[in-house]
C-alpha cells in the first residue's frame, strides 16, 4: 500500500476552492483502490479524525492569528505527517504539499521526511507573488518561499507547462526535477433540466434567461481583469447582459463603480456567487459565452469548466490560457477596443459555428483534463514511485 499524504488544502469535504476540489476529485476517483491510502489535512477548530472517500481525514486546529494561519497550518500539518508516519511504521510515504507557503520550514521537513524513508512532493501552484491583493513583503515572502521549496523537494508538480517551464528557467541553479499533470474538469453535463425550477427560479430572481447573458465565474480580484471585461462590454453594443459570479469584495467594487460607472448600464449584473455544483454547470452551459481574464496562475480550474460546459469562450490572450483551450476559444488582449468588437463578432456569429468551437473545446477537455485522466496520471506518480523505490 502507498500512504500519500496531502497537506496545503483547506480539507474535504464541504470546502471549495481549486485544491479542495482537486483532493476531492483524486479521492474520489481513488476510493476503491487497493494500491494507495491517502490522509488529508483539513484546516479546522478542532482535532479530530474522519474517513471520507476511503481517505483518512486528519482535522488540524488552526489558532485565528490573521494572514499568518496558512504558514502555521500547513507546518502543524507537516508535524502531524511524521508523527503518524513514525508511529505506524509507513513505510515509503510520499508528502505532497500544494501551494508554496512555507519556504523556511521546508529544509527542515524534508529532512525529517527522508530520515523516515519518504519524499516531499510539491505543487508550486501560479504565481502567488505576482497577485495584486498582497502587500510588497508579502509578495517578497512567497517568492522567497517558492524559491526555498523548489530547491528542498525532491520533485515540482506543475499542473500547466508554463508553470514548469518557469520552475525550470527560474531556478536552474537547484537542478528541480519537475513533472506536468494538470488540473482536471468534470465532462458531463448538469442533470438539471432546462425547465428545473431551481434554475428558472434563479434566472427570474437575476432578471436574464437562457443563452441571454455573458457569463464569468471567478474570485473578484484585479489580476482577473474585471476592470477590463466590465469596461469593454459597456463600450459594446451587445444587448445581452454580463452575468458575474463572484464574490463581492466591497472596496473593489467601489474602485469600479468609480472608475466605470458600471451602475449605469443595466446589463452589468452582480449576481452573487452560487456554490450548488449542478445549478453552476447548468449556468454555465446555458450562457450565451464566457469571459476568461485570468493571467496569473497555472491551468485555472474556472476556464476548464467554462471550455467542458459553454460553447463560446472569449479568453485572455496569454500562454496559461492558450495553452489550455489551444483552438477552442477566441481570444481578446487589454488594448482599448479590443474585447469590445470581439463581443460584436461574437453576437454575430453563426450558430454552426460557435457549436464547432463547443465540440472542440469539450473534446480538449476530455482528452487532456477529464478527472478520469488527470486522476490516473496521479496513480502512475505515485505508485511509480514506490516502485522506483522498491
Amino acid at each position: 500500500m502507498q500512504h500519500v499524504f496531502i497537506v496545503g488544502s483547506k480539507g474535504i469535504p464541504g470546502a471549495y476552492g481549486g485544491y479542495e476540489t482537486f483532493v476531492d476529485k483524486l479521492t474520489e476517483y481513488h476510493q476503491n483502490s487497493d494500491k494507495i491510502k491517502y490522509h488529508v489535512a483539513c484546516k479546522d477548530t478542532c482535532n479530530k479524525e474522519a474517513e471520507y472517500h476511503n481517505a483518512r481525514c486528519f482535522h488540524v486546529k488552526v489558532p485565528n492569528i490573521g494572514p499568518a494561519q496558512a504558514i502555521y497550518y500547513d507546518v502543524a500539518a507537516l508535524d502531524r505527517c511524521c508523527k503518524y508516519i513514525k508511529e505506524n511504521h509507513i513505510e515509503n510515504p510520499i508528502v505532497y504539499i500544494l501551494a508554496c507557503r512555507i519556504g523556511p520550514f521546508m529544509a527542515r521537513f524534508v529532512r525529517k521526511i527522508h530520515k523516515l524513508g519518504g519524499v516531499v512532493y510539491v505543487n508550486p501552484d501560479g504565481h502567488e507573488w505576482l497577485r495584486a491583493k498582497w502587500p510588497a513583503p508579502v509578495r517578497k515572502y512567497w517568492k522567497i518561499s517558492e524559491k526555498m521549496m523548489t530547491k528542498h523537494a525532491d520533485l515540482m508538480v506543475c499542473d500547466s507547462k508554463n508553470i514548469e517551464k518557469y520552475i525550470q528557467e527560474s531556478y536552474s541553479a537547484y537542478a528541480p526535477k519537475t513533472t506536468f499533470i494538470a488540473y482536471g474538469a468534470e465532462t458531463r453535463k448538469s442533470n438539471l433540466a432546462d425547465d428545473d425550477k431551481k434554475l428558472l427560479d434563479w434566472y427570474e430572481s437575476k432578471g436574464i434567461s437562457a443563452k441571454s447573458y455573458y457569463l464569468v465565474v471567478g474570485r473578484f480580484v484585479p489580476e482577473n481583469n474585471y476592470e477590463t471585461m466590465i469596461r469593454e462590454f459597456m463600450a459594446s453594443k451587445t444587448q445581452r447582459s454580463f452575468a458575474i459570479i463572484t464574490n463581492v469584495n466591497d472596496k473593489f467594487l467601489e474602485e469600479l463603480e468609480e472608475k466605470l460607472h458600471y451602475k449605469q448600464d443595466p446589463r452589468i449584473k452582480f449576481v452573487g456567487t452560487v456554490y450548488d455544483q449542478e445549478l453552476l454547470m447548468k449556468i454555465r452551459e446555458n450562457a450565451y459565452g464566457y469571459f476568461h481574464g485570468h493571467e496569473v496562475g497555472g491551468t485555472n480550474p474556472s476556464l476548464l469548466e467554462a471550455l467542458g460546459c459553454t460553447d463560446l469562450n472569449l479568453l485572455l490572450n496569454v500562454g496559461f490560457n492558450r495553452e489550455v483551450a489551444e483552438e477552442a476559444a477566441i481570444y481578446w488582449n487589454k488594448d482599448a477596443g479590443d474585447l469590445a468588437a470581439l463581443i460584436e463578432k461574437a453576437d454575430a456569429m453563426p450558430a454552426e459555428e460557435i457549436a464547432a468551437l463547443g465540440v472542440k473545446a469539450k473534446a480538449r477537455i476530455a482528452d487532456a483534463y477529464s478527472w478520469q485522466f488527470i486522476t490516473d496520471e496521479y496513480a502512475n506518480l505515485f505508485l511509480g514511485e514506490k516502485e522506483r523505490k522498491a
